[in-house]
């Protein structure tokens, strides 16, 4: 059989240079000893699950860390599943967590083109040199044929895939090639395997170790009918020639580990580095599973920014997934920057991450506590206009005023910073009642309401915005004393039967009438920020509401 004719009529890209040409055009990069070239390669569906996050930062870590490179590649192979503007959403959901590529897609860099659509004519190079040394051959089947093979393997339990007996064309004669060719059939190319299922090697993991593989003895599609590569052919061809050193990917791929390493065999390349992390996993009732894109909305990272959780205490989070000893190393050092943590991929997890949103929740209130008001201004705003609706983003037209609310309400100059704000969604409705637009309250008092009448009309005729915070105070006593409830708490907790309450409860009247929350930060200060006007005109709202 003439091999290079058969290969020139089964790629027919007169567009191919010689296999050294693509050598030069690629040559390897000039890093110093140890650096690791690492990548992110997602496919462009518009979904960024949280798990592109934990292997982006690893792989970014590894890369930075070791004085080498970290690269974007789109793995745009299969057209029906590319959504329109996906790329974007991949730059604007890693940028905002932080992670920064040095080339890639839509970047600048000398081992583009970075969408693999657009390296067609390399795939077909070596597809034809394949074709040319026999590794590789059309296949002719029909979807129903491949379906018929499928049904006969699970009825005999035998292992499924096109290899062996099952591999239908792999022998066919040179006359029956261009019979088919000739009669117009579509075709694929496949590799022609040289596995055997019966040989096992040892393979170094770089996350999990020593792990048996089996060799490949399946003919996997390389070319699909439209000479388009599949994911298999293009990874290997691209990490070669982008000269990745170090492959960060999902344990999902482990199961396609002995065909990459056949295919790296066949291609004359050196195999990367392979390191497989786990799942993240969530607990769902009293099982373990997999965090899911259509069951857990926390599994798009859009959840995270919808939701406005600041992307420094996402990244932190996010470290105490990725390396074991991240928390040892982050109480030694609470004020340092997370990116001067010695990152080990010797110290990924060897089981499945679990994913915990309360801990998460807490890593977040801890990081936004130490943000100064003007910060926490500028993060909330940047939510705000992105995400608010138009009542919110009025909030941020007084800046000196919201600042005031934000000091406040971050306890800013006290004692101890308060730890209330979780991500910028609830903190803007947490304060949502200093403006009035928004200040809905439900006035849910613990007591009748002609006590409540009395009480707010008795403070409201006594109240002085000029008075500090001690002479209020005298003042919310007074009210209490002349409605019976108790004013000194040791009194109240000796003979609580003696009265309707005491001066916290009237304290909560307040509050209630005030800001509707029975629970809030320092009430003389609340006032203070609202102002003479607006807190009487809502004493005089709450009365009315009675």
């Amino acid at each position: 059989m003439d091999l290079n004719k058969l290969a020139d009529a089964l790629v027919p890209d007169e567009n191919v240079k010689p296999l050294e040409e693509y050598e030069k055009l690629y040559p390897e990069r000039a890093l110093e000893k140890g650096a690791q070239v690492t990548r992110l390669a997602p496919s462009p569906t518009g979904f960024m699950h949280i798990g592109n996050l934990y292997v982006a930062l690893a792989n970014e870590r590894i890369a930075h860390q070791s004085g080498g490179v970290f690269y974007l590649r789109i793995e745009d192979t299969d057209e029906k599943r590319k959504v329109e503007g996906a790329v974007e959403v991949i730059h604007k959901s890693l940028k905002y967590f932080g992670v920064k590529f040095d080339e890639g897609a839509d970047l600048c860099g000398e081992y583009g083109p970075y969408y693999q659509r657009q390296r067609a004519e390399i795939y077909h190079a070596y597809a034809k040199e394949l074709i040319r040394k026999g590794l590789a051959y059309p296949c002719f089947c029909t979807e129903e044929d491949l379906e018929k093979t499928r049904e006969r393997q699970t009825e005999n339990k035998l292992l499924p895939g096109y290899y062996g007996e099952f591999a239908k064309c792999r022998n066919l004669t040179e006359e029956e090639i261009y019979e088919n060719l000739k009669a117009g059939k579509p075709y694929v190319i496949r590799l022609r395997s040289q596995g055997d299922v019966n040989v096992k090697h040892t393979f170094r993991d770089e996350v999990k170790g020593e792990i048996t593989v089996t060799e490949n003895n399946q003919d996997v599609v390389i070319l699909k009918s439209d000479g388009i590569p599949t994911y298999h052919f293009a990874h290997a061809i691209d990490d070669h020639f982008m000269r990745t050193t170090l492959v960060i990917r999902g344990e999902e791929w482990l199961s396609s580990l002995p065909i990459h390493i056949e295919l790296f065999k066949v291609l004359g390349f050196r195999l990367p580095k392979y390191g497989h992390n786990c799942s993240i996993q969530k607990i769902d009732g009293e099982t373990r599973r997999k965090l899911s894109k259509r069951k857990d909305p926390e599994a798009s990272l859009n959840y995270y920014r919808e939701q406005g959780y600041h992307p420094e205490a996402v990244r932190t989070y996010m470290m105490t997934l990725l390396n074991s000893n991240f928390e040892e190393w982050l109480l030694k050092f609470p004020d340092k920057p997370i990116d001067e943590f010695k990152y080990s991929i010797g110290k990924m997890g060897k089981s499945g991450a679990l994913f915990d949103i309360l801990k998460l929740n807490d890593i977040s209130k801890t990081y936004m506590s130490k943000l100064s008001e003007t910060e926490m201004y500028d993060f909330l705003k940047g939510w705000a206009d992105e995400f608010g609706t138009d009542e919110q983003k009025a909030y941020f037209a007084d800046k000196e005023y919201l600042c005031k609310v934000l000091v406040l309400c971050m306890g800013i100059g006290g004692k101890k910073r308060r730890k209330d704000f979780v991500c910028a969604k609830q903190a803007v409705e947490m304060i949502s009642y200093f403006f009035d637009d928004t200040f809905k309250p439900e006035y849910a008092y613990r007591f009748e309401n002609d006590a409540v009448k009395e009480i707010l009309q008795g403070f409201k005729a006594v109240y002085d915005y000029a008075d500090d915070c001690s002479v209020w105070f005298e003042k919310v006593k007074a009210v209490a004393g002349e409605n019976g409830f108790a004013t000194d708490m040791k009194a109240y907790k000796a003979n609580p039967e003696n009265y309707p309450g005491n001066v916290s409860d009237v304290a909560e009247m307040l509050r209630i009438a005030t800001t509707g929350l029975a629970n809030t930060p320092d009430l003389w200060t609340i006032m203070q920020i609202l102002g003479k006007d607006r807190t009487l005109a809502r004493l005089e709202k709450a009365i009315e509401n009675l």
